[in-house]
Formats: structure tokens, C-alpha cells, sequence
């Protein structure tokens, strides 16, 4: 079975309250297919990271975000983890305000996952970023997982 490292984005927006803004909308919608008709055919892992951040903001959305990662293993945050955190951030290719992203490819990288599951654009699923990342995982002699979007692993 192929292994998912499933970032807090995709909780987010599977129990976000439906967004008034077609393109998030969509994104939601999709999320919703993924994890009701799609993460049964994966292992699917969080990290202590992903239970902190979805632990953030308003109450009842914590609460849903909470309850939708229930049951789902946590993955350590290790010293391997750490150390390749910190590589990636010196590499330049994340900003320092992108620590929790590098903590999230580190623990999918570290577990040997096959896909990191995000919405985020902006330091995750963005080619030249991993482009960047993928040639110090490898100096590290860690391989990065496939990055992608509940889209890209719909049937």
C-alpha cells in the first residue's frame, strides 16, 4: 500500500465551512472526494506538527480538524528530522517563515513516504522550491516524496 504524509492544509480545507470563492470552493470540494472515496486505498500519517497547527485558530474549527485526524499514526519528529529541516531552510530555496513546511517535507522524507499530500503552493508543492530541495535530500542521502494535490491522487 503507498504511504501519504498528509499536510495540515488538506484537513483545512476539508472542514473549512464552504468558501464563498469558487476556486477555494473547489479545492474543498475535491478534498472531500479524496478523503471520503480516495485515503482508503493509502497508509495515511501525520505528524506531531500537523496536530499543532491544526490545533491553531477558531475553536470549532479546531475541533473538526481534531477529529478528522483522529486514528491517523503520527510520525515522529526526530533528530534525522530536524537535521534535514534545518538543511532545507539553509538551502535558501524556504524562508525562515516556512519552518513548519521544511519540518513537513523533512518528516515525509525522513519516513520514506511516498507522497506529501498539500495545498500549499506557495513552499510545498512548487517545483522550483523541490527542484532545490530534491538535490539536498539527496546530499543527505534522503529521497523527497512525490508532492501533490488530493487532485493529482484522484483515480
Amino acid at each position: 500500500m503507498e504511504t501519504v504524509y498528509i499536510e495540515t492544509t488538506v484537513v483545512s480545507y476539508l472542514v473549512a465551512n464552504r468558501s464563498a470563492e469558487p476556486e477555494v470552493a473547489a479545492r474543498q470540494e475535491l478534498t472531500r472526494k479524496w478523503w471520503e472515496h480516495r485515503r482508503p486505498w493509502f497508509a495515511c500519517y501525520i505528524s506531531e506538527e500537523v496536530v499543532e497547527e491544526a490545533s491553531l485558530g477558531d475553536a470549532e474549527q479546531v475541533r473538526r480538524r481534531l477529529a478528522a485526524l483522529q486514528g491517523l499514526e503520527r510520525l515522529a519528529i526526530t533528530p534525522d528530522v530536524a537535521d534535514l529541516a534545518a538543511a532545507f531552510l539553509e538551502t535558501g530555496a524556504m524562508p525562515r517563515k516556512a519552518a513548519q513546511d521544511a519540518v513537513h517535507l523533512a518528516v515525509a522524507s525522513c519516513a520514506r513516504m511516498d507522497f506529501l499530500l498539500t495545498w500549499n503552493f506557495r513552499h510545498l508543492a512548487n517545483a522550483q522550491i523541490l527542484r532545490r530541495l530534491h538535490r539536498e535530500a539527496e546530499r543527505k542521502a534522503w529521497k523527497l516524496p512525490e508532492v501533490c494535490t488530493p487532485t493529482q491522487l484522484m483515480e
